[in-house]
């Protein structure tokens, strides 16, 4: 089992779930985050001064999946999340974790039947 975590721009959302959807993965935590990278933030004009936003607005997405289905789920999080033929900076990153144990609160169910 693996836990996967990937960091995508909020506008490619949509699209990462369709991409998932199509490999058969329906099962996601999203959540709204902030950080840089590359970018190192930008910056906006507010009540007539300039501000620096350091921090840029992503979105997390944290799924749990079986071994089988790992590579799957990374080239479709790619396929949605990139931005453009080649991508862009800016478009994230995707971490593969080992998971250790899965237990359905439910009905106790442990492992990758958990998931």
């Amino acid at each position: 089992m693996k836990l996967i975590i990937a960091i995508i721009q909020p506008t490619r959302l949509e699209a990462v779930k369709a991409a998932l959807s199509d490999v058969e993965v329906f099962r996601l935590t999203v959540m709204d985050v902030q950080g840089f990278g590359r970018q190192k933030g930008h910056t906006e004009v507010y009540r007539g001064h300039e501000v620096t936003v350091n921090l840029l607005r992503k979105v997390q997405l944290q799924i749990a999946v079986n071994d089988e289905f790992v590579e799957p789920t990374v080239n479709a999080i790619i396929k949605g999340g990139r931005t453009g033929k080649a991508g862009e900076i800016g478009d994230g990153k995707i971490f593969v974790l080992p998971l250790e144990d899965c237990i359905r609160i439910r009905t106790g169910e442990r492992g990758g039947e958990a998931i």
